[in-house]
């Protein structure tokens, strides 16, 4: 059942993210890394964590409750949570022959990592200060409405602001 849960989780984040154009990176375990290049790349990125949000919410979860009741009991609830963090990373090919794996080091996937780590209901997409101010309008409000709140946290030991949404758009 675990591991037809993260294949759910799996699915939705993938096919939103590739909807939007970003490009799957790397997993690790029940984490997805993608990267977004080029024009509205930060807006398309909170987007998509605002899409997974209402994808995980209204299509994986009902699916999955129907599917296996004791989710539904709730011993088990599928949540998750979503960094956004922008800047440079150095990605490589790391580990030994067959046994080797898409590894990624900088500022930005450690914090974005960091990030989606947090959980605080009904908060579930973090974005670094730099990633909302550079965030189109579109990626900020809905109707006139302030989707983000701002906070400080300390993430890695550095005290940041960032920027949590509880939010859901809806997947079309």
């Amino acid at each position: 059942m675990a591991a037809k849960v993260v294949r759910a989780f799996l699915n939705c984040a993938i096919r939103v993210i590739r909807g939007h154009g970003g490009q799957i990176r790397s997993f690790d375990g029940d984490r997805v890394m993608a990267i977004y290049i080029g024009e509205r790349a930060r807006t398309r990125a909170a987007i998509s964590a605002l899409k997974i949000k209402w994808a995980v919410d209204n299509c994986a979860r009902p699916v999955l409750e129907d599917r296996f009741p004791q989710l539904a009991e709730g011993r088990f609830t599928l949540s998750h949570g979503t960094g956004i963090a922008s800047g440079s990373a150095f990605l490589a090919r790391a580990g030994v022959r067959d046994n080797n794996d898409l590894i990624s080091i900088g500022r930005a996937p450690n914090v974005a990592a960091k990030l989606s780590d947090i959980k605080r209901p009904p908060f579930r997409t973090f974005v670094t200060e730099d990633v909302y101010g550079r965030m189109a309008d579109d990626g900020k409000f809905s109707d006139g409405k302030e989707m983000w709140s701002e906070e400080l946290r300390d993430v890695g030991g550095e005290q940041i602001k960032v920027y949590r949404s509880s939010w859901g758009w809806v997947v079309n």
